[in-house]
């Protein structure tokens, strides 16, 4: 399952400004995620995979400082991409 470009268009236009608008915040958060979720995949087939490994933690500490980030900025949208991408229970 790669990233395609339709793809990352599709999560762009779902969760930011427009399918061209890469550097929302929400938009950022939504690939991020998308990432994360594959790379989590791929570790539980290869658990020996320590690049990988190194490669998702990087991406989680990206995606917390965004949240962070979206926290300070603005508390209604962080709890609106927060419940769109289930990062929270």
């Amino acid at each position: 399952m790669y990233l395609t470009k339709e793809k990352k268009e599709d999560i762009f236009a779902k969760h930011g400004k427009g399918k061209n608008d890469t550097g929302s915040v929400e938009g950022q958060i939504a690939l991020f995620t998308h990432r994360i979720n594959h790379l989590t995949e791929h570790l539980k087939q290869n658990r020996k995979d320590f690049n990988t490994e190194r490669s998702l933690v990087k991406l989680v500490g990206k995606r917390r400082a965004l949240l962070d980030y979206l926290t300070k900025k603005d508390i209604l949208r962080y709890r609106a991409i927060v419940k769109e991408l289930g990062l929270r229970k």
